[in-house]
């Protein structure tokens, strides 16, 4: 349920209602408005919200201090870093480093990577997981389902360490579940086929993290990359987790204060940390690693099986609602079997997408995301197949995405079929 905070009035001699329990994971809300855009950004978390109320008195300065505010607050920082390793099982030699989102966690990565780094990624992928890496990157077509995906990085590698030194570096870049679809991509295949070709992996997990567990370990994937805007955390933080020798030997991401062990008076006198240290110069993000931090504990504790079952209800509640709905075509990649998270992107036939979008927030109030969700390439090819498979000549250019969370509840879900259905 989505937890709005209005407070109640209360008379003069009367008993104040009992307080529910606790719940860290309620989300905050408005009263009224249905959110359905949380693949953009979900909303916060209790969790996060009271967790930065609780530190603020506190804030003062990281690694910079020895007065109790600044040791409180190195020692919230670290634990937060301890705590979102943690949720993501990462394995004792990795790192863990604070960025700002997605995006700058791999761009961080692109920025680490050694000088001869082949890269290999999918056209199907988020611009954050397109557009950092570097010229020259392979970028293979998008699959029609998880086997072709596997079978395509599969040759794909073998034809590249042909034409290669065995020693030359390959990274291969790879979404865990697809910002458009939803769809959930065979990380753990991919990854063995990648390592068996000494190819490394990075998982965007920026829309699996939410929806579903993910152990770097298990997974075997090198590098993981996150938001915590996403993971119900908007305080402005995001994690880059995973091996350290590419990290320790790159420049570090940003020059400045707390990236440095020593600086002489020479201009290129500089001597460098090793860490995590090294990529997060200047004052950290305290209260965005701390909001994350405290999400992750929270998603830690609780019954994930069961939050799966429920999205997983309200997901095909949507998509059965809008299959039944003539003028109403879904987006897919993989088809309609496939595995996936709470998102579900559709087009209205002879209506363009953003007026449906402005009809649905002000005759609704719906909130939910119109355009090409920052994956150009991937959702105009989905909207040209979406064309063919439905033989409509009269569907839009751009599409409209509805997707799900912790706050969504059925009503939200019959609400947005019952104004689609009015636009037929």
């Amino acid at each position: 349920m989505t937890t709005v905070l209005v407070p109640s009035p209360v008379r003069a001699g009367s008993r104040p209602a009992p307080r529910p329990p606790y719940q860290p994971l309620q989300v905050l809300g408005v009263p009224g408005e249905i959110n359905l855009d949380y693949a953009a950004s979900a909303p916060c978390a209790r969790a996060a919200a009271d967790a930065v109320a609780e530190l603020l008195p506190w804030y003062a300065s990281v690694h910079r201090g020895a007065g109790a505010l600044s040791r409180r607050c190195t020692l919230a920082y670290e634990q937060a870093r301890q705590t979102v390793g943690d949720f993501f099982a990462v394995r004792p030699d990795d790192h863990v480093i604070f960025t700002r989102n997605t995006t700058d966690a791999l761009n961080l990565l692109a920025h680490a990577l050694p000088a001869d780094t082949k890269v290999v990624t999918f056209a199907g992928e988020h611009h954050a997981n397109l557009l950092p890496w570097p010229a020259g990157t392979l970028r293979l077509p998008v699959p029609d389902s998880p086997h072709a995906a596997v079978r395509a990085l599969a040759a794909a590698l073998r034809e590249l360490r042909r034409g290669t030194d065995a020693s030359t570096p390959i990274l291969v870049a790879v979404t865990g579940a697809s910002n458009v679809t939803g769809e959930c991509w065979p990380v753990a295949e991919l990854t063995r086929v990648a390592h068996r070709h000494g190819a490394r992996v990075v998982l965007d997990a920026a829309q699996l993290a939410p929806h579903a567990p993910v152990d770097l370990a298990a997974l075997d994937v090198d590098y993981l990359a996150a938001s915590g805007h996403k993971l119900y955390a908007p305080f402005g933080a995001g994690v880059l987790v995973g091996r350290a020798d590419w990290l320790d030997a790159a420049p570090p991401y940003l020059a400045g204060g707390g990236a440095t062990r020593y600086v002489g008076t020479a201009t290129h006198d500089v001597r460098w940390t090793t860490g995590p240290g090294r990529h997060e110069a200047g004052t950290p993000n305290l209260l965005g690693a701390v909001a994350l931090a405290a999400v992750c504990a929270a998603l830690t504790s609780t019954d994930r099986a069961a939050l799966h079952v429920r999205e997983q209800a309200l997901l095909t509640r949507l998509r059965t609602g809008v299959e039944a709905l003539p003028h109403l075509v879904e987006l897919l990649t993989f088809g309609p079997t496939a595995d996936r998270v709470g998102i579900v992107s559709f087009v209205v036939a002879g209506r363009d997408s953003a007026d449906v979008a402005a009809i649905l927030a002000t005759e609704h109030r719906i909130g939910l995301r119109d355009g090409l969700f920052c994956a150009h390439p991937l959702a105009r090819r989905l909207l040209a197949e979406a064309a063919a498979r439905s033989g409509r000549r009269d569907l839009p250019p751009t599409a409209l995405r509805a997707s799900l969370g912790l706050g969504s509840t059925d009503e939200h879900v019959e609400r947005l079929l019952t104004a689609l259905a009015a636009l037929g």
